[in-house]
């Protein structure tokens, strides 16, 4: 495997064509190809002859299914185009691709706009960081307005999305461009323009993002979008040791193994010899470059390169080859599980080992065999896969199957940390790990890592351990289900220096997973969907109350021009799966509903659940969690009750829970006080000396009030106003569960949301409320002070936390014989704000203290439109009485 540095005639770019079924992604790909000369006539979806859609179903649905490769020439460019599926339920095949691209296409219905599956892509390429490019399709029919798709794909993508479009010219393209950027308007006003060079800088960043407008179907825009890619794109640099990324594994017609892969550094030549982390090696025999179904053989290729490798049987999609890191877990994955049963008598064994084949092919399958009750079960994204893999069995093994009932995927966590221990000790066997497994946040998957120290066991041994805690499923101990956001550490371990295999520490390794499953408090985990619904304004209130009943929650977020409401919020899958139909039904067809999967969180009611499932984890073999021990050359089970009492090695950390003095009750009003906080006090004056609080002199006793020439006295601290309460915004928003959720999708959404929580409040409380919110990472940031109402919103400046902000702010409120009070969870910041004599708040207590206003608030309402409603009763009462 050469490193030299291989300088290609032309730079490559991988591009990615990604866009929501039926947005004319494939009728693009054949103008792309037609128009740069690798097509002498065009195919059409309908006509089932376009060059990329080659598979049989493919053409059949016209739909694309699999992901596929073409070469795509340009004066300056050497553009390898591939095209992935639209159908969501085919999404899993889309996201491996997003690990190789350059940069991406994104294709919109011009008709239709910003459907659920495209904002689904959107969120995506900016996981990946993939600058994006973006085409709006079908320009040529009725209903496609161009100034609304604009303000549309600004306002839900991004403001700097900038129009392309045919009429406008390079100047007109800079002057919009120049303004996406603090450099690019300096360079700008410089030198009156901007040069290719920063516009593709400008597109690289993700800084801006070109829209152009088009008909594939009829070639308009299409010669606009190869310009740009052309003059627009720059190839990365790539380091001279060598590197490869694997995203795809495929058979040829032959049934030889295919590996696609981009190169990320070095070169690659046939016959180079590819090494593993487990130390074994494998040979490249051919190394090919595809373009539809035809491919050209190479015998080096340079980095950026896509390609397709034969010979290599241990590489799996998402796998980094030489100095390239896997890639992170996919975001999106399948939430349903089927049965799969033979139609045609086949073994179970043989269909099990068909499964896997095409579960190599597409990981996020994930065929599981239930030896319990010895069943198949595939995990699938929708009913559409369902066809295509039952098609493909027949295909491919001549293997008719059917599916059972569909069922929700769960996953499970635990909820604090806990020790696992596993050993294995039959004669002539011996291994012993200890392992820490420990909550990791939503969405995070698991993570393997050690703090063992190699004097206690060796290296390799330790990478044998993290590589058997990532070669298999772990389940969950009330479901069987797959576990998930877990960090696992190995702590300890011991081998045998005549009698330890390989295979004893995977015996060791996997019990102890599941002696600290069955140890600790389990949760089990259930999918939900992030709702957007657009229906007619009259049908609110039932699609909100639809939610609610649902578990979910939905927000008004808009009120669009035409009589439409626009609704967001989150509900559980469980319940949402047949929701898309009712909208239809009672909005009679005028609602839009669209979902994307949100991730997974605590299921509200496990207990049905857990009943339905009926699932022993002490009767599951395949994921025992007890030990295995020797006596007198004999080997003996322990329960996973008592293995601690019979391990080897001390673990080096206790979990015990430390004793907490008993807490008050939380009153229905939290009105936190210093009295409340005497432990907190105590702690501060022994580090800090005492607190020199207003009216006491320095041993704490009371000094005489002076009196003022009026004779009055000075006000005692009831009477003393306003009351501030200081929100520390921040450590707020990721205090409180709800609003962290969202914080994760959208800043500025929990930001705001947490600002009219507190808006309310200050309402119904009558006190001044300034909300803190750091922004001193901001480059050049002067502070501003926005007036939200009568609500102060802080952004602190260049340097200046919130905590400075708040320190100070306490300092100088206090001394003017203000009642202040700080709202914050961190400790060290409500230590400070006591020895300023304020008041602390913590974050529990500043949502229980709005959860109380809310409620009185919508009391207030209900009494006020009772009174309303039976303000015109009365009056007619009084009529017919004077009547009389």
């Amino acid at each position: 495997m050469g490193n030299q540095e291989f300088q290609p005639k032309l730079s490559p770019i991988c591009v990615g064509l990604l866009a929501h079924v039926d947005a004319g992604k494939t009728t693009l790909s054949e103008g792309l190809l037609f128009q740069s000369g690798q097509l002498r006539k065009l195919g059409r979806v309908d006509h089932q002859n376009t060059f990329l859609d080659t598979d049989g179903q493919e053409r059949a649905r016209g739909i694309t299914i699999f992901s596929k490769q073409a070469t795509l020439p340009l004066p300056n460019k050497q553009v390898t185009l591939l095209d992935t599926p639209g159908h969501i339920d085919f999404s899993s095949e889309m996201e491996r691709t997003l690990q190789v691209l350059d940069y991406a296409i994104l294709i919109l219905s011009g008709t239709d706009g910003i459907q659920g599956h495209t904002a689904t892509l959107w969120s995506l390429l900016e996981r990946y960081q993939i600058p994006t490019i973006l085409f709006f399709n079908k320009m040529d029919l009725a209903g496609a307005d161009r100034t609304k798709l604009m303000d549309e794909v600004r306002r839900r993508f991004h403001n700097n999305c900038v129009d392309f479009g045919p009429q406008q010219d390079l100047a007109v393209w800079a002057e919009e461009l120049a303004m996406c950027s603090e450099e690019a308007l300096e360079e700008y006003m410089s030198q009156g323009a901007l040069s290719e060079g920063w516009i593709a800088s400008l597109i690289g960043q993700r800084l801006a993002f070109p829209c152009i407008f088009g008909s594939a179907l009829k070639l308009e825009g299409v010669d606009t979008l190869l310009s740009v890619l052309d003059h627009f794109t720059q190839a990365p640099a790539y380091p001279s040791t060598f590197g490869a990324r694997v995203y795809k594994i495929s058979r040829d017609t032959q049934g030889n193994r295919l590996t696609h892969l981009k190169l990320t550094g070095g070169t690659l030549n046939v016959k180079d010899t590819i090494r593993y982390p487990n130390n074994t090696q494998e040979k490249v025999n051919q190394i090919r470059l595809y373009s539809g179904t035809q491919f050209q053989l190479a015998d080096t290729i340079s980095p950026g390169t896509v390609c397709v490798v034969t010979g290599l049987t241990q590489t799996y999609p998402g796998q980094g080859l030489g100095g390239e890191a896997d890639a992170p877990l996919p975001n999106l994955e399948p939430i349903l599980t089927y049965q799969v049963i033979p139609e045609d008598g086949s073994s179970l064994h043989t269909l099990l080992g068909q499964l896997n084949q095409l579960a190599e092919e597409d990981p996020l399958l994930r065929v599981v065999w239930k030896e319990s009750i010895r069943e198949i079960h595939v995990q699938l994204m929708g009913p559409i896969q369902q066809e295509v893999l039952q098609e493909c069995m027949l295909q491919r093994f001549g293997t008719s199957i059917s599916f059972g009932p569909g069922a929700i995927v769960y996953k499970e966590t635990i909820e604090a940390p806990v020790i696992g221990l596993g050993h294995f000790e039959p004669l002539r066997h011996y291994a012993e790990v200890h392992l820490l497994l420990e909550p990791a946040p939503r969405g995070s998957g698991l993570s393997f890592h050690t703090r063992c120290s190699e004097d206690v066991l060796d290296r390799n041994w330790q990478r044998l351990i993290l590589s058997h805690l990532a070669e298999r499923t772990h389940l969950g101990v009330l479901t069987g289900s797959p576990i998930t956001d877990l960090s696992i550490t190995l702590l300890t371990g011991r081998a045998h220096p005549k009698h330890t295999e390989g295979g004893d520490f995977r015996q060791a390794t996997y019990r102890a997973v599941h002696h600290g499953l069955m140890c600790a408090q389990s949760v089990l985990l259930e999918p939900w969907y992030q709702i957007r619904l657009e229906l007619p304004q009259e049908q609110v209130g039932r699609a909100m109350a639809d939610i609610q009943r649902m578990g979910g929650t939905l927000e008004l977020t808009e009120t669009l021009e035409t009589g439409f409401a626009l609704l967001q919020g989150y509900g559980p899958v469980a319940q949402l799966q047949d929701y898309a139909l009712e909208v239809t039904s009672y909005t009679k067809g005028q609602g839009r509903f669209s979902c994307t999967l949100d991730g997974y969180r605590p299921c509200a009611d496990p207990a049905p659940i857990l009943t339905a499932m009926e699932y022993d984890p002490e009767r599951d073999t395949e994921y025992p969690a007890d030990s295995v021990f020797c006596d007198h050359g004999a080997g003996f089970v322990v329960k996973w009750q008592d293995v601690a009492q019979y391990v080897h090695l001390d673990s080096g950390i206790s979990l015990a829970p430390k004793t907490e003095a008993p807490q008050a009750a939380t009153p229905c009003a939290p009105r936190p006080s210093l009295a409340s906080d005497e432990e907190l006090q105590a702690i501060f004056e022994r580090t800090y000396g005492p607190i020199r609080r207003r009216g006491f002199d320095p041993q704490g006793k009371p000094r005489p009030r002076p009196t003022l020439p009026d004779s009055q006295e000075i006000a005692p601290p009831e009477t003393l106003g306003p009351e501030y309460l200081l929100v520390d915004g921040y450590n707020i928003i990721f205090a409180w569960e709800d609003l962290k959720a969202l914080a994760q999708d959208n800043l500025d959404a929990a930001r705001q949301q947490l600002i009219e929580q507190l808006k309310n409040y200050q309402g119904f409380r009558g006190c001044q409320v300034i909300v803190v919110f750091d922004a001193y990472r901001v480059s050049r940031g002067k502070g501003e002070v926005v007036h939200d109402g009568n609500l102060h919103v802080v952004y602190t400046k260049e340097a200046e936390t919130a905590d400075t902000y708040i320190e100070k702010a306490t300092y100088e409120l206090s001394k003017q014989s203000h009642r202040v009070r700080v709202a914050t969870s961190d400790y060290t910041e409500q230590l400070i704000i006591l020895g300023h004599g304020a008041l602390r708040v913590s974050a529990s207590a500043l949502r229980a203290e709005l959860d109380h206003a809310t409620g009185e608030i919508h009391s207030i309402l209900r009494q006020q439109n009772r009174e309303s409603r039976s303000r015109p009763l009365e009056a007619a009462l009084e009529k017919a009485k004077n009547k009389k």
